[in-house]
């Protein structure tokens, strides 16, 4: 984004939800905006189970205010249907999706370039409801083979429908993203910043270890074991025994339901776990800028994804 100062222009702070059906980019969109990766991806639906804040902060462009975007990223909303679908965290999954418009300023409706589908529907309805001003994003138009046919898309996209804007975009290869920017920080309230220009969320790094760890589940278990693993971590501190802040000790549990599951995530002589540990702690050191020792253990916790006590237990709103 341009750093051209300007000290005329207004700034703009406010909060924007991230709307979409299961796997249309959301969390990619929300990590090229912040700047930072503080949502997990994965190609397998519903890899954010967690309603996410990441904060975007801009300064003064040519045509553009300075302002900063609190980015509200959410689960895919889903219709209530399929075995999962009926599970306890099928329906938390779709409550902090709905739940994410109460109080903010603008939304984007994520879809993805040459689809649209029911689910998409169901979003755009739960959009219309809540009355705020809705800004369509068609990801993945990089992935688009005909692009003649964006145009017609968009247009048949739009027709009896209600959009502030239409932005296509490729959030993976940033293109689209500036007009994106800017168009979203007009739909903001004139106000000052509400968080520090270096916080990019409001999650802890306890949370975001957790979530790097399940990014590699969904990641290299997905097909096998889509919903049935989650992550607690047990231990998370400094070492004591080095220089202040120079290494992390972290101990992450992967939970799963069955015995045959837990076998699945150990593989064959432990190297299917040593492979999940060893990529999750260099995301770790990435992200928060350290050493980290990285344990992880695997343990079986049967109909933890159905059962709404064992979900508040691991961190589910």
């Amino acid at each position: 984004m341009s750093t051209v100062v300007n000290q005329t222009t207004p700034h703009r702070s406010g909060s924007v939800a991230v709307i979409g059906r299961p796997n249309v980019g959301k969390s990619t969109l929300t990590n090229a905006l912040v700047g930072a990766k503080i949502s997990i991806v994965s190609n397998r639906p519903q890899t954010t189970r967690h309603r996410l804040l990441g904060i975007a902060t801009f300064a003064a462009g040519k045509d553009a205010p300075a302002g900063q975007i609190a980015l509200v990223d959410t689960p895919g909303l889903h219709r209530q249907q399929g075995k999962f679908s009926a599970s306890a965290m099928s329906k938390v999954m779709n409550r902090a999706a709905r739940g994410a418009l109460e109080g903010v300023d603008a939304a984007m409706l994520v879809i993805e370039a040459g689809r649209w589908d029911d689910e998409d529907t169901l979003a755009y309805n739960v959009l219309s409801d809540a009355g705020i001003p809705v800004l369509l994003i068609v990801n993945k138009i990089d992935r688009l083979r005909d692009k003649s046919a964006l145009l017609p898309f968009l247009a048949q996209v739009s027709q009896g429908r209600t959009f502030a804007g239409v932005h296509p975009v490729s959030a993976l290869k940033r293109n689209g993203l500036d007009a994106l920017v800017k168009e979203l920080l007009m739909l903001l309230p004139e106000a000052p910043p509400m968080f520090g220009e270096d916080e990019i969320t409001d999650r802890s790094e306890r949370f975001l270890a957790g979530e790097l760890v399940r990014e590699q589940l969904m990641r290299q278990l997905g097909a096998e074991l889509p919903y049935a693993t989650t992550v607690e971590i047990e231990r998370f501190a400094e070492d004591t025994s080095l220089k202040q802040g120079e290494l992390l000790r972290i101990g992450a549990v992967i939970w799963v339901e069955r015995e045959s599951q837990k076998a699945i995530v150990i593989g064959k002589g432990g190297a299917r776990l040593k492979e999940i540990g060893s990529k999750s702690r260099l995301q770790m050191e990435r992200l928060f800028g350290r050493k980290v020792f990285l344990e992880t253990w695997v343990r079986v916790r049967e109909g933890w994804s159905d059962d709404e006590t064992a979900l508040k237990a691991f961190g589910y709103e």
